[in-house]
C-alpha cells in the first residue's frame, strides 16, 4: 500500500503561484506514474501533469508553460509548482500514483485562484 498527502494549498489572487506537495509513505523510485489531478465542483477530474518513471512528462494543454510536475525521490515528495495562476486552475489538486498496476490516489489540497 502507498498513502499520498497533498499540501500547500491556499488562496491566491490572479497572477500568483503556489507548489503543491505530495508526501508518499514509501520509495517513489519505483513507483510508475506520477500525476496530479484536479477536479471543480460538478466538473469533471483532469489530468493536470504527469510524470513518467522515465522522466517524461505530460501536461494539460491549458497549464502548459505555468505548471511544473517534479519529485525528489531522496525525500519521497511529488511537486506541482504552479504560476501564473488563473481563476480557472481553482480546484481540488489530487496526487496520484500508480504502483505495480494499481492506483493510489490522496484526499486533496483545494486552490482557489481569485479574479
Amino acid at each position: 500500500q502507498v498513502q499520498l498527502v497533498e499540501s500547500g494549498g491556499g488562496l491566491v489572487q490572479a497572477g500568483g503561484s503556489l507548489t503543491l506537495s505530495c508526501a508518499a509513505s514509501r520509495s517513489i523510485s519505483s513507483i510508475n506514474i506520477l500525476a496530479w489531478y484536479r477536479q471543480a465542483p460538478g466538473n469533471q477530474r483532469e489530468r493536470a501533469a504527469r510524470l513518467n518513471s522515465d522522466g517524461s512528462t505530460i501536461y494539460l494543454d491549458s497549464v502548459k508553460g505555468r505548471f511544473t510536475i517534479s519529485r525528489d525521490s531522496a525525500k519521497n515528495v511529488v511537486y506541482l509548482q504552479m504560476n501564473g495562476l488563473k481563476p480557472e486552475d481553482t480546484a481540488v489538486y489530487y496526487c496520484h500514483a500508480v504502483v505495480a498496476g494499481l492506483a493510489y490516489w490522496g484526499k486533496g489540497t483545494l486552490v482557489t485562484v481569485s479574479s
